[in-house]
């Protein structure tokens, strides 16, 4: 595909001078584990071994991306298992992530360093599924599918951090219900339960499906993890596989308080240098942008963001770039890096079609910030309200422009006054 180039663009919208910008921190109070690794054996623990056989193999699902010290928990994990007399098998859980490949899979986990060698159990990577059953949400008949790899194990456990979800707000997000339906469902289970959630809402089917699985399955419970502001870990917390629905809106409630957010919800032109899938499942954290984009559910009211300019992927996200259709705007740099085929695995398999589309793209930043700034409207550079963050989880430093700081300078410091300028079209702070 051919894209406009530099004089294509230029000579349509007249160049304007940018704001002023200053480079501040913020770094609000939280708490974090002293000993996170301690804290993972002491919760093991807590789970009921005492029910299997000597031997018996336990599976463990994994494989969320953007974990604190996740292969160092899933590590102790599987040492924790193996003192007991029981044989761990790690599963990939995270539905068609990947390229919905079993090799796809793996190279997620590597990249987590989550290996064979590292951790020191076998991974079994089998996309195989089974049907575990039909289940009624509001109605609509949904196919209940678990992974083949675990549900040949004696046990089922699952790690994963609770935190608020991207596509939807309710009692029950991100966490280890999720992970069992959609994590271990892989590719045919996250579809199921996609298409099901956006006819009749994501928790009703997330509690529908756990209870039909844990009727199916033996699962020995979950290892819940919640993160501060700084992505450190804050919570680590075993639950029995009874109690995922009732212990998961607490700790939820709690990651709300502590997570990555700026502090300020009014902006009229946010620029996020990269997004992935490692940041966010939609590449950009929807509860700091405050754009949804599904069919079944309003964006949230704050924060309100009226323009978003994304710069480029990660390397670590492969070249998933779904979340790309979230911003309004891009640039050739970010759409060199996409890897179609891993963007459209993930969108069409979870329904949320919009965060794949592709924005207009710009041969650069500087014609990007052009094109952005004039459809502000009425743009001045004393008024408009700028920031320019790494991505939605690094938050503790950033760029804002002179009107913004106004109204949050009492929440962040200002570590120095910078210039935006440009180097053949690149942005620059100096």
């Amino acid at each position: 595909m051919e894209f406009p180039e530099q004089a294509d663009i230029a000579k349509l919208i007249d160049s304007q001078p940018y704001p002023s910008f200053a480079r501040v921190s913020y770094e609000p109070a939280t708490e974090t584990i002293a000993d996170p690794l301690e804290t993972v054996r002491s919760e093991v623990d807590r789970l009921a071994f005492e029910e299997l056989e000597p031997g018996s193999t336990v599976a463990v699902g994994v494989g969320s991306r953007g974990i604190h010290l996740i292969a160092d928990i899933v590590a102790e994990t599987v040492t924790a298992i193996e003192e007991r007399g029981f044989a761990p098998i790690i599963v990939p859980a995270m539905g068609s992530h990947g390229g919905a490949t079993s090799e796809g899979q793996r190279e997620i986990l590597a990249a987590l360093d989550i290996t064979e060698d590292r951790i020191g159990a076998p991974i079994d990577a089998r996309m195989d599924v089974a049907k575990l059953d039909d289940v009624s949400v509001d109605g609509t008949e949904t196919p209940v599918y678990f992974a083949t790899a675990a549900l040949e194990a004696d046990a089922v456990m699952v790690i994963n951090r609770v935190k608020p979800h991207t596509n939807f707000t309710g009692r029950i997000e991100s966490g280890l219900c999720k992970m069992l339906t959609v994590g271990l469902g892989k590719q045919q289970g996250a579809q199921a339960f996609h298409s099901t959630a956006l006819a009749e809402g994501y928790v009703p089917t997330i509690e529908s499906l756990t209870a039909a699985i844990r009727e199916s399955v033996p699962l020995l419970g979950g290892l819940a993890l919640v993160e501060n502001f700084y992505e450190e870990t804050g919570v680590i917390e075993a639950i029995p596989g009874s109690a995922f629905e009732e212990r998961g809106p607490e700790l939820l409630e709690r990651a709300r308080a502590e997570m990555a957010t700026l502090p300020v919800d009014d902006i009229d032109l946010l620029v996020v240098d990269e997004l992935g899938k490692e940041i966010s499942g939609a590449g950009m954290d929807t509860n700091v942008i405050g754009r949804y984009q599904v069919i079944n559910a309003p964006d949230p009211e704050t924060p309100a963001i009226d323009l978003i300019y994304a710069r480029g992927l990660t390397d670590e996200t492969s070249g998933n770039g779904n979340g790309i259709g979230l911003a309004d705007i891009t640039r050739r740099a970010a759409v060199d890096q996409l890897d179609l085929r891993k963007t459209y695995a993930n969108a069409l398999t979870s329904g949320s079609l919009a965060k794949a589309k592709l924005p207009p793209v710009a041969p650069n930043d500087e014609l990007a910030l052009r094109v952005a700034l004039n459809a502000l409207g009425g743009y001045d550079p004393e008024t408009a309200r700028v920031a320019w963050i790494e991505n939605t989880t690094d938050l503790d430093e950033f760029y804002v422009s002179d009107a913004l700081l106004e109204d949050i300078e009492d929440e962040v410091a200002v570590r120095n006054r910078v210039q935006l300028t440009f180097d053949d079209g690149t942005a620059l702070f100096e």
